[in-house]
C-alpha cells in the first residue's frame, strides 16, 4: 500500500512522460525532470505533492499531464505514474493533486542498487600520506585533491549509490585509496564526477592478461554526489525498462 511506504515529506521527482509536442532542437522528445516533496496522502490512488520550484521560480504543471513517480522514502526508492487532477494555493503553499495510473513498484534499496555500464573514467592511486592531508583539511573534498599529477585511464563496468567496478591495466593493493573521475548524462546534460574509493578487490581478469576488474566502495561521497548517480541508474534502469515493454523513447 503507498501509505506502507511514502510520507508526507519524502522527495520525489517527477518526470514527464512522452509528450509528441514537446520536442528538442534535436527533434527528440524533451522529458523533463522536478524535484518535489510530497505534502499528503489522501488515500492509496491519490496524493498531493508540492508545486515544484526552479532557480526560485515555481513551475506550473498542467492539469490532466502524467508523469513519472520517483520517491525516495526511508524505505526505498518506489516508482509509480500518475496523472496531475488538480493544483491550487492554500496558505501560501502551491500543491498539485495526483492521481495514481499504476502501482507502485518497488526497486532495490537505491544505495546498493547496481547499475551495469560501460563508462570512461580516469583514475590514480592516493598515497596514505596525501589522505591525511586531505583528512586534515578538508575530509575527503576532492576540491583539495593534487589535479596536476597524471590519471589512468579505465572503463565502469557496474556503479551504484555505495560503490563501483572498473577496469583498469593495473592491479590496486586492497584498502588503498583511489580517486577517480567519470562524467554522468542526467536529463541531456554531462556531470563530471571525482570521487575516492577504497578498494575492496582488485583481481586479473580470466583470460584477459594485464587487464584487472576493480571492487570499490566510496568513502565520505558528498550527498549531492551520490543522488546524481542515484538519478542516473534510476533514468538508465528505466530507458532499459520502457524498451522492454515495447515503448519507444
Amino acid at each position: 500500500m503507498l501509505s506502507d511506504h511514502v510520507i508526507p515529506g519524502d522527495k520525489v521527482d517527477l518526470t514527464e512522460v512522452k509528450s509528441e509536442d514537446r520536442i528538442t532542437k534535436n527533434g527528440v522528445i524533451e522529458r523533463k525532470t522536478y524535484s518535489s516533496r510530497v505534502f499528503d496522502i489522501m488515500s492509496e490512488d491519490e496524493i498531493k505533492v508540492n508545486m515544484p520550484f526552479v532557480d526560485g521560480h515555481i513551475v506550473l504543471l498542467e492539469i490532466g499531464d502524467d508523469y513519472d513517480l520517483c520517491f525516495y522514502s526511508g524505505n526505498g526508492l518506489y516508482q509509480c505514474y500518475a496523472r496531475i487532477t488538480d493544483r491550487y494555493k492554500s496558505n501560501n503553499m502551491y500543491v498539485l493533486t495526483m492521481e495514481l495510473t499504476s502501482p507502485l513498484r518497488k526497486f532495490q534499496r537505491r544505495e546498493y542498487y547496481r547499475l551495469n555500464c560501460i563508462l570512461n573514467m580516469k583514475c590514480r592511486e592516493m598515497p596514505d600520506k596525501e589522505i591525511k592531508e586531505l583528512e586534515e583539511i578538508g575530509g575527503n573534498d576532492v576540491r583539495f585533491i593534487n589535479t596536476d599529477l597524471t590519471l589512468e585511464d579505465g572503463v565502469i563496468v557496474d556503479i551504484s549509490g555505495g560503490g563501483a567496478k572498473f577496469i583498469s591495466d593495473r592491479q590496486f593493493e586492497k584498502d588503498s585509496k583511489v580517486l577517480f573521475v567519470f562524467s554522468l548524462n542526467l536529463n541531456g546534460r554531462f556531470t563530471e564526477y571525482s570521487v575516492i574509493g577504497r578498494v575492496i578487490l582488485s583481481e586479473m581478469i580470466e583470460g584477459r592478461s594485464g587487464e584487472y576488474k576493480n571492487h570499490i566502495q566510496f568513502i565520505n561521497i558528498k550527498d549531492k554526489d551520490r543522488e546524481g548517480i542515484i538519478r542516473y541508474i534510476f533514468e538508465e534502469e528505466r530507458k532499459i525498462r520502457r524498451k522492454a515493454s515495447g515503448i519507444e523513447e
